[in-house]
């Protein structure tokens, strides 16, 4: 990789090079000294050296003498984490006192199972997953779990090592996966749904409605609103007028927004309760 070339995919961590190797590839002390004044190369340590492109997070990470790990890492990738308000680093260099951030870090010294390779600024997915299932509360984790299974951040035959490394108290985790989830709030509301000890089906597919997240007891279609597929007025009265030929079937829907679900799931629980006692009463 040269520093102004850009990887294609964010699934592919961007490596930082040394000054040894641009020297080698034909640069110079000086144009590496300009390129780094006029932005067009980022010198986050000293001898390392990246792309303009790179994220912040992955910047911050590389100065502080890590790699980007954990949540950060896999939110990179993007993958499902509830939570990304801390900066979670890996290091491997604890040799410099390293700059203070105006945000919170958490600093991970775990020995990885799967190691990088040269320059690499973050860490192999595995060991993010790893780290990610430990740093979260379980719902969330089993939401990241999902994600990554989904996306193919994670492959299915890495689930048996990724369990043996995990304390005994995370196995129960691994009943509740499901990868057919499509986003972490699909993940959450399964759960509640579990919790309350509903019978539901996902990513059901109804003649003249079409897919729906969840159908539940077999008459309440459940949908998790994100902003990003239903601010505007056009989805809306896509997802009105799918409602609509829904309620000539004969089911109710229901929409959580996913700002609810992950923030204030206690909510959302009340109404899929509340929903479903409703019914139970009609019938009785």
């Amino acid at each position: 990789m040269t520093p102004s070339s850009r990887d294609a995919s964010t699934m592919t961590a961007p490596r930082f090079l040394t000054r040894r190797a641009l020297l080698d590839a034909g640069w110079t002390d000086r144009r590496l000294a300009a390129a780094v004044a006029d932005g067009r190369l980022r010198k986050p340590r000293p001898n390392a050296y990246l792309p303009p492109w790179v994220p912040a997070d992955t910047i911050d990470a590389c100065a502080l003498g890590g790699r980007l790990t954990c949540v950060s890492e896999l939110a990179r990738r993007g993958v499902f984490v509830l939570d990304q308000s801390t900066l979670h680093v890996h290091l491997h260099d604890n040799r410099r006192r390293p700059p203070v951030l105006s945000r919170p870090v958490r600093r991970h010294w775990d020995r990885l199972r799967r190691m990088p390779p040269p320059g690499a600024t973050s860490v192999e997915a595995f060991d993010a997953v790893l780290q990610a299932i430990r740093c979260q509360p379980p719902r969330a984790a089993v939401a990241t779990l999902d994600s990554a299974l989904h996306l193919g951040v994670l492959h299915p035959d890495d689930l048996d090592e990724l369990f043996r490394q995990l304390p005994r108290r995370h196995a129960v985790l691994r009943k509740l996966i499901d990868p057919r989830a499509e986003s972490g709030p699909e993940t959450l509301v399964r759960l509640m749904l579990r919790s309350l000890g509903a019978k539901f089906d996902v990513q059901v597919r109804i003649h003249g409605v079409g897919r729906v997240d969840f159908v539940v007891d077999g008459w309440l279609i459940v949908e998790c609103d994100s902003e990003a597929f239903h601010s505007t007025w056009e989805d809306q009265r896509r997802d009105r007028r799918r409602d609509q030929a829904a309620a000539a079937l004969g089911y109710v829907t229901y929409r959580p927004i996913a700002e609810d679900i992950m923030w204030r799931p206690e909510e959302v629980r009340a109404a899929l309760a509340g929903l479903l006692r409703a019914r139970g009463r009609g019938r009785r």
